[in-house]
């Protein structure tokens, strides 16, 4: 990114106003918002080809000088606009971060090869409030699949008006011309050309096409569908990436912030008087925000140690034992999700029913980058530099608490180190805002560790209960699911059952009071990898009731075409064998969809029946997610999802009594090694003709069934909670003996 994008003078745009002409042009209608002008509106966009894109179509600007940016002036459902400067590079501008996911690659990429410029010149402006439309935040895998077709658009309908313009500029037929890296020739005489650059440099271009623009077919993409190296992997693996942390201002000060020693715990007292005695302290206190600044955080982490404080702590029986029964005291009614034929007749048509209650313990988000701030506030305007996902939500969270407009809130997001859904929460953001406000200098957040684990959103503990049957046929005719508090991403079963109900009690984030013990939330493919634990152990406990491979059990009870597709893919990769479970080989196999990808995994597992430890030796994950806009991206994070799923299955698990959470650190709360990793095969199933599908997050949700299956097979024991300690694993297996 040049950073002639990062110094734009901005300038406010007129006060909005009600109200529509008929007969005005689509273009001139979603301006009408706006009291100023079309040509005002233009003059302030700055110079150059503009597309601005929407969910619907894309709406194309140009104007040949250079001006201001602008960015939450814009109307709220577009969400990303494109530039083509007067040098010919494209620049990007969007709502959307970059945290790992890769995003800032194969965006760019859907954008370069639509509008036919080499990949190199496309800049991705991700994730600043001030120079980026709305967006409602990063999550879910959707940045590629919904974001990415209205990007595409803008691109091709900015390259149909650039081939008018040359057209004009050659005195050739646009029929007779061809887009290529940036510039247009003719086709029968390609020493004819005119580059992007030449064509928007010093001219004012408005104008609309008649015809809706034609995007590229797949067997024309250069750029799409090939490998490509990440955008940020340079500065990421020598360390000149910068992060909120990193950000550093002339006088900023870094605060410590006294917290409490339980969720809902209150302050009754504190004395900050030796605290305040310290060489370059400054004390600083908000309502129940109390908090020591110091130009060095190690000074301020040592004053904090000397202020004193009382908390009113609730009294709580619930602990990480006792929270399965608790909830299932608590849920409420159900809410029929999916259901089908009659569960009495399935039950009358089975030979063998099988029941089985799945529980999963409360799982930290543990990102590597804790939540960071530095804020910055001058006058009336507010400046903050955030590790978020949601830059526009921490924007409006910072504006309520600050009691001015979200106008004058400016969020900048540089790279975000894991998000996994933990960092749509910005407490950290509000934080540092109110103390830069306080103090009157810039002011730095960045938790430690234990506040990293002590306020995030866990991932919620969760119950889900089964009672399925078999026929003598070995067909699945019964199916009654309940889940309790995981939510319901996931939890509609994908075989070909005619008996079947899914009920879901309760919400997968937090569900007022009474329910948990402290707040809840989205974490990495939200309720999918809870249920997809229970759901695919389940159908391996009716292939063994029915006697069956637990491959061609799947196969005989599946009828979609995609998903039998990457079960026999993976099957292939790994060199099945068929041979019903328990067989001692140590292997397991596992399906289920998110995002709109299909996903099938197969593992190997080698059990200590000593000690209980389990060592995963190979993964096989075979992905069906539509056209790969990027196959070394989509690996990479399949070989992500396949490693951090180890945690969850295996170790991470929040020790806790009431509000006191009791696991602050990796000593306690463990999270995958490199010595933990397995063999890793990716297989990416041919789909090219299909929409590009979500990626960040399907290869996780199958890791704790694949994992246990593959167990059972091992040892013949049925790990019915997550994660599978050695513990649980060997109580496991004194129940069989």
């Amino acid at each position: 990114m040049k950073d002639e994008y990062l110094e734009l003078d901005f300038r406010d745009l007129p006060d909005r106003k009600t109200g529509q002409t008929e007969g005005d042009s689509p273009l001139e209608q979603s301006l009408e918002g706006f009291s100023a002008d079309r040509r005002e509106f233009l003059k302030v966009v700055g110079g150059g080809i503009l597309v601005l894109v929407s969910l619907g179509e894309g709406e194309l600007l140009a104007q040949g000088r250079r001006g201001g940016g602008f960015g939450r002036q814009l109307p709220s459902d577009w969400n990303a606009f494109l530039r083509i400067g007067e040098d010919g590079r494209v620049s990007c501008f969007t709502g959307k971060i970059e945290m790992g996911q890769g995003v800032a690659t194969s965006l760019a990429q859907m954008l370069a090869d639509e509008l036919n410029v080499p990949l190199e010149n496309v800049d991705m402006v991700m994730g600043d409030t001030d120079l980026c439309p709305w967006d409602m935040g990063t999550f879910g895998s959707m940045s590629t699949r919904f974001f990415g077709p209205p990007l595409r658009a803008a691109a091709a309908e900015a390259r149909a008006v650039l081939l008018q313009l040359a057209a004009e500029h050659l005195q050739t037929p646009a029929a007779e011309l061809k887009a290529e890296n940036g510039a247009i020739s003719v086709k029968e005489h390609p020493e004819k050309k005119v580059s992007y650059a030449e064509l928007t440099k010093g001219k004012r271009i408005e104008r609309r096409l008649k015809e809706k623009a034609v995007l590229e077919e797949v067997s024309e993409f250069t750029i799409v569908g090939k490998p490509v190296l990440r955008r940020d992997a340079l500065e990421k693996v020598t360390g000149k990436a910068q992060y909120a942390a990193d950000v550093r201002l002339p006088g900023m000060l870094c605060a410590a912030i006294l917290r409490p020693p339980a969720h809902g715990a209150t302050l009754k007292s504190v004395d900050t008087s030796e605290a305040e005695r310290l060489p370059g302290v400054r004390i600083v206190k908000e309502g129940d925000l109390v908090a020591v600044l110091h130009k060095h955080p190690d000074n301020a982490a040592e004053a904090l140690g000397k202020v004193k404080a009382e908390f009113d702590r609730p009294q709580s029986d619930v602990d990480d034992k006792t929270i399965f029964d608790h909830l299932l005291k608590v849920a409420p009614e159900g809410k029929t999700v999916a259901s089908g034929g009659d569960l009495k007749r399935g039950a009358e048509l089975a030979t063998g029913v099988v029941e089985a209650t799945y529980l999963n313990s409360y799982v930290s988000h543990a990102p590597i980058e804790p939540h960071a701030a530095l804020a910055k506030i001058e006058g009336e305007k507010a400046t903050v530099w955030a590790s978020t996902q949601n830059p526009f939500g921490a924007r409006d969270e910072i504006a309520r608490r600050l009691e001015i407009s979200s106008t004058n809130v400016r969020v900048i997001t540089p790279f975000v180190g894991g998000g996994f859904g933990g960092k749509t929460n910005n407490q950290q953001a509000v934080e540092a805002a109110v103390l830069a406000k306080a103090a009157g200098k810039p002011v730095q957040v960045v938790w430690t560790r234990a506040e990293e684990f002590f306020y995030d959103t866990f991932r919620p503990a969760a119950v889900v209960k089964i009672r399925s049957g078999v026929d003598g046929a070995g067909r699945i005719v019964l199916w009654d699911y309940h889940v309790y508090f995981a939510g319901e991403r996931g939890c509609q079963q994908f075989y070909d059952v005619p008996n079947h109900a899914t009920v879901s009690h309760g919400s997968g984030w937090t569900a007022g009071a009474g329910t948990h013990p402290f707040r809840t939330g989205p974490w990495r493919a939200p309720s999918n990898n809870t249920n997809s634990f229970a759901r695919e152990s389940q159908i391996d406990l009716l292939a063994a009731k029915a006697g069956a491979d637990p491959v061609e059990f799947r196969l005989k009870n599946l009828t979609d075409e995609r998903m039998i597709r990457v079960l026999k893919t993976a099957a292939e990769k790994f060199g099945w064998t068929p041979k019903k479970a328990p067989s001692g080989r140590g292997l397991g196999v596992a399906c289920g969809t998110d995002s709109g990808t299909c996903v099938a995994w197969i593992a190997e597992v080698e059990v200590d029946k000593t000690s209980g430890v389990v060592e995963v030796k190979r993964v096989v994950c075979a992905q069906e997610m539509g056209l790969v806009i990027n196959p070394e991206g989509a690996r990479i994070q399949m070989e992500g999802c396949i490693t951090m799923g180890l945690g969850y299955a295996l170790a991470e698990e929040v020790h806790f009594k009431g509000g006191e959470v009791r696991d602050l650190h990796f000593g306690s709360y463990q999270i995958p090694r490199f010595s933990w990793l397995p063999k890793i095969e990716t297989v990416l199933v041919d789909a090219k003709d299909s929409p590009p599908q979500g990626g960040g997050e399907p290869a996780i949700i199958g890791m704790g069934a694949v994992v246990a299956n593959a167990v059972f097979d091992a040892a013949g024991a049925r790990l019915l909670q997550l994660p599978m300690t050695p513990e649980r694993i060997k109580e496991a297996m004194g129940k069989r003996g």
